[in-house]
This record gives structure tokens, C-alpha cells and sequence, in this order.
């Protein structure tokens, strides 16, 4: 009998979020969603991240409404999952247990499964109110641990670290670091613990001691999250998928790679090859896939990839004797621990199926994607595209300096703007580092975010905020968005019920015009449908005269 491999597909959340800065309309969602419904995929992410903020922004959709569409039409075919931030949702600044609580009471209610639950700082304290919450309301749990590697220091930083008799802090984030934090998440209720890899920096050597330390001490599904951007991803995927990981998350081909996760197609081939069952219907995949063709091609200009995937129908298509056998010296590599020999077959792989060569840039700098070209284009709009090279040495101090978070979101972009601002004040103006200092990094380094890996100098944090104490966010002050009444639309208010407060209350910048254009339509759409029920009026009364 084969063995169980879940697979989560994230291709309608992260996949198009990687690949085209999350603008796919509820119209293109719709043409997938009855091939989805039979699938067969074991969970679908299709919400969180940057959904609900890119659906009113970019697209003047309500995000409830897409959530509840997908429902509607995937029943419990797959559970529908969703990404969260932790105490701070969606935004930088941390939200009071009512806004959490109403977060995850509504998107339980409009159809979601399972929520996954991460911490920029992998502080374990911001992440129990949602996990209270998600248990309230018979949600199931997922506790994500955002995977980082330690600071990369320049020789010059150790230099001066030897001269000022301090020691740089290394082996933070290392295999006990990953088992505390899995092991006090079990403890807290967690239905799944995943490895989140938003850089793609998880090595196949270290996944192979990770993964298999994990399933060794944790008693819940363990499941992959990663991205490929720095090449390591479908080897890590391969490795995890030989030392009996429980879940992993795949994007259909069309949108994987690169910048995204694993495409399902290369995972399902593999998982053939170790008589792993998906439970997934390939030949609806392929009609999936099909779909997302077309798709892509409507939304070409926001698709910043040099190469697309092959166009391979899993279903129908065979592979060449030259690429199947590269799958089994794959395997045999990753058995044999050959983790160099592994990536090459890997590479060479995803070099067949069209997949972008592994980005140098962001594997050295070991930093995401995404973080990376945040970098470039704030530099390039300065017009100090030159200084890329320089702010990127500067990232591990400024992260080592701010308490060593993993870069993932925000803190990728607080580290990151932070550099920035140190490297522009030093090249143009001649200014001392931490001159121009960001209110995001002052809070990061207050203790507004939560607990920082490590320790923060007490005299850096006295320089950058006043205070050597460390200060939490103290959410007793928080302040709900007002909800203001229009009275020249007939005196209605801003957000009319529970959801649409939320919505003002996580993204109030975007939330406000999006709420107000839809009360100006409603507004307008009762103005008309009372004047055609006043002309019916009149011409039933004149009829009636004639007669």
C-alpha cells in the first residue's frame, strides 16, 4: 500500500502572488474553480497574504466575497486555508484580542478551514490570540515557523567586532532553535506545524537534519512551505519528501518556479518514483494548467518573468529517457546525501521544463526575492541604483543591530528601508549611520513587534528610541478607524456591518475609498430604482384614465 503525501495547493494565493503581483480578478478564479472542485487537491490556500488588500486596491473587490465564492463552489472538496500575521493580521502594528477575534470569527464563518499562522519574528506569545481564536470557532490551526539563516558578516564586521572584544552571534538559528519553537507550538494546540521558507534559503543538506528531527520529536503533520527563487526549492522539496514529510505546498505548473513555489507536476512525478500517493487527479490538473495559460496571458503585464514553464500536460505528455533518468539519479543522490551532485540534477531538471536559472543575486545576498527588488527599485528611484552592492552588506548589521528577525514580512522591508536610509546618509550626505531612521525601524527595535531573536543592545535601543528599556506594544491604546455617516447618501455609514469594519479596520487606507464607492453605488442604484418605480406609477395612473 503506498504511503499518504498531502498536497496543499497555494497556486491561487501565493502562486499569483509571486508571479503576478496578486491580480488575478474573481471572473479568472471562477473559471478554475469547477476543475478545482475535483482535484483532489488536500487543502487549497486561497486567501490571506496580500489578497484581501490587492482585491480592493487593484481590482474593487470585496475580499469576503471571494472567499465565500470559492466556498461555495469547493464545498469540502479541499479545505480552503489562509495566511495570517500573527497579532498583526495583515498590517505593521499589532491588533487588540476584538479585532483578532472578529478576524478569525468571519473568515471561519465565510468558509475557511485552516489558518495559517506566522510571526515575522517567530515570537511565539504574538501568535497564541489567533490560535485561542481560530480553536474557537472550530478552525483548524496551522503554526508556521518562518525559516532564516544567520546573519552573512563582512570581514570588516568581524575585524571590528574582534578590535571592540565583542563576538558576533552566530548558530542562532540552528536545529534546536527550530525544534523549541515547533515543540512550544504543539503545546499550544497546533493542528499542523509548517516550515515556512519565504526565501527559499532552506538547504536540502539542512532540510534533511531538519525534517527528520521534526518527525522525530513532534506528533502532528508537518508540511513544507518554500520557494524556488534561490534553486533550492524542489530539492528541499525531494529531500522532505524522503524523510516522510506529511504535507507539502505545490503550485501548478504555469505559475511555479522562480519567485513561487515547487510546480506539483515535477512533485508528483517524484512522488511516483517513491510509491507516494497525492490522492490528486492529474488529468484535471492538466485541464487546470490549460486554464492558467490563458490566464497568464491576461495578465501579461504584470508578469515580470524572463522565461514561462514548459507547456506540459501531466496527463498526456511523456518525458524524454534523458530528463526520467535525471528524476532517479535525483533520488539517489538525495539518499546518498550528495546534496551538490542533487542540485545539479535538480537544476538541470528545471532547466528542461523551462524554470528560471537559480538567482544568484538573492541566494549570496540570502535575503527573499522579493526583499531584493524593494531594494533595487527604492535605490533606482534615488537614482542610486549603483549602491545595491553596499546596502546589501549592510543588511546583516542593521539586522544584527535590530535583533536578528527573520526577513520575511515586514520586517524583510523595515531591515531593508533601514539600509537603505544608513547607506544613502553616508554616500550622499556624509551622515553618520542611523541618521535618517525609519518609525517602523524605531518600533522594531523599541519592542512594538515582539521579542527579537536576540538581544538588543540596551545602549542601541536608548540611541534609536530614547529608551534602553524595552517597551511591547500596548494595544489598551488602540483606536478603531471611524466609521463616519453620509448623510447626502441617505444617511448611511461608512461600513454597514461587521466585516466591512474589519476591513476598515486592517486596511484603512485602502478600505475607505473602496466602502465609500460602494455606498455611492448603492445610493445611486436605489435613486434609479425608485424613479423607475415612480414612472410605473404614473404610467399605471394614466392608464388607468384612459381606460
Amino acid at each position: 500500500m503506498k504511503k499518504q503525501l498531502k498536497i496543499r495547493d497555494i497556486t491561487l494565493r501565493d502562486g499569483q502572488q509571486s508571479q503576478f503581483a496578486t491580480r488575478m480578478t474573481q471572473k479568472q478564479i471562477d473559471k478554475v474553480l469547477p476543475l478545482y472542485k475535483d482535484a483532489g487537491f488536500y487543502a487549497m490556500e486561497v486567501w490571506g497574504g496580500a489578497i484581501p488588500d490587492s482585491v480592493m486596491r487593484y481590482l474593487n473587490e470585496n475580499p469576503w466575497n471571494r472567499l465565500e465564492k470559492i466556498k461555495t463552489e469547493i464545498g469540502n472538496n479541499s479545505k480552503l486555508t489562509a495566511l495570517s500575521r500573527g497579532r498583526n493580521l495583515f498590517g505593521y502594528n499589532p491588533y487588540p484580542d476584538e479585532i483578532i477575534e472578529g478576524f478569525c470569527k468571519n473568515s471561519i464563518e465565510s468558509g475557511l478551514d485552516i489558518m495559517r499562522i506566522f510571526d515575522a519574528l517567530n515570537d511565539i506569545d504574538n501568535m497564541k490570540s489567533t490560535i485561542d481564536f481560530v480553536q474557537k470557532y472550530k478552525g483548524k490551526v496551522d503554526c508556521a515557523i518562518c525559516f532564516t539563516v544567520d546573519p552573512k558578516f563582512q570581514k570588516i564586521d568581524k575585524f571590528k567586532s574582534f578590535i571592540k572584544g565583542k563576538k558576533l552571534p552566530q548558530d542562532i538559528f540552528n536545529l534546536d532553535y527550530y525544534l523549541n519553537k515547533a515543540l512550544q507550538l504543539e503545546d499550544l494546540g497546533a493542528d499542523i506545524i509548517t516550515i515556512k521558507d519565504m526565501a527559499g534559503l532552506l538547504h536540502p543538506e539542512f532540510a534533511y537534519k531538519l525534517i527528520n528531527l521534526l518527525k522525530s520529536k513532534i506528533s502532528v503533520p508537518l508540511n513544507l512551505h518554500v520557494h524556488c527563487t534561490p534553486g533550492y526549492g524542489l530539492a528541499t522539496t525531494l529531500v522532505s519528501m524522503l524523510n516522510e514529510i506529511d504535507i507539502i505546498d505545490t503550485v501548478i505548473m504555469n505559475f511555479a518556479g522562480g519567485s513561487a513555489g515547487p510546480a506539483f507536476e515535477l512533485v508528483h512525478l517524484f512522488a511516483n518514483k517513491l510509491n507516494l500517493e497525492t490522492g490528486v487527479n492529474i488529468e484535471v490538473v492538466s485541464k487546470i494548467n490549460h486554464e492558467l495559460i490563458d490566464i497568464q496571458t491576461e495578465l501579461q503585464e504584470f508578469d515580470k518573468r524572463e522565461t514561462t514553464p514548459l507547456n506540459f500536460n501531466i496527463f498526456k505528455d511523456a518525458i524524454p529517457d534523458t530528463i526520467n533518468n535525471l528524476f532517479d539519479q535525483a533520488i539517489v543522490h538525495a539518499k546518498e546525501k550528495h546534496f551538490d551532485d542533487l542540485l545539479s540534477c535538480i537544476h538541470k531538471i528545471e532547466n528542461y521544463f523551462n524554470f528560471p536559472e537559480p538567482n544568484e543575486a538573492v541566494k549570496n545576498a540570502e535575503i527573499p526575492g522579493g526583499m531584493y527588488s524593494n531594494l533595487l527599485a527604492q535605490l533606482e528611484t534615488l537614482k542610486l541604483g549603483h549602491l545595491l552592492d553596499k546596502v546589501l552588506k549592510y543588511v546583516p548589521k542593521v539586522r544584527l543591530d535590530s535583533g536578528c528577525p527573520p526577513l520575511v514580512t515586514p520586517t524583510s522591508q523595515i531591515v531593508g528601508g533601514q539600509a537603505v536610509n544608513c547607506v544613502v546618509d553616508e554616500s550622499k550626505d556624509k551622515e553618520p549611520f542611523y541618521t535618517t531612521i525609519s518609525k517602523q525601524f524605531t518600533n522594531l527595535v523599541k519592542g512594538s513587534y515582539g521579542k527579537t531573536p536576540t538581544e538588543i543592545d540596551p545602549e542601541f535601543r536608548k540611541y534609536i528610541t530614547g529608551n534602553e528599556k524595552e517597551i511591547p506594544y500596548d494595544t489598551t491604546e488602540y483606536q478603531k478607524q471611524p466609521n463616519p455617516i453620509f448623510e447626502e447618501l441617505g444617511g448611511v455609514k461608512l461600513a454597514k456591518n461587521e466585516k466591512e469594519v474589519l476591513l476598515l479596520e486592517l486596511f484603512p487606507t485602502v478600505a475607505k475609498p473602496f466602502l465609500k464607492t460602494i455606498r455611492e453605488k448603492e445610493f445611486n442604484d436605489n435613486m434609479e430604482k425608485y424613479r423607475d418605480e415612480e414612472q410605473n406609477d404614473e404610467f399605471n395612473q394614466l392608464q388607468g384614465a384612459i381606460e
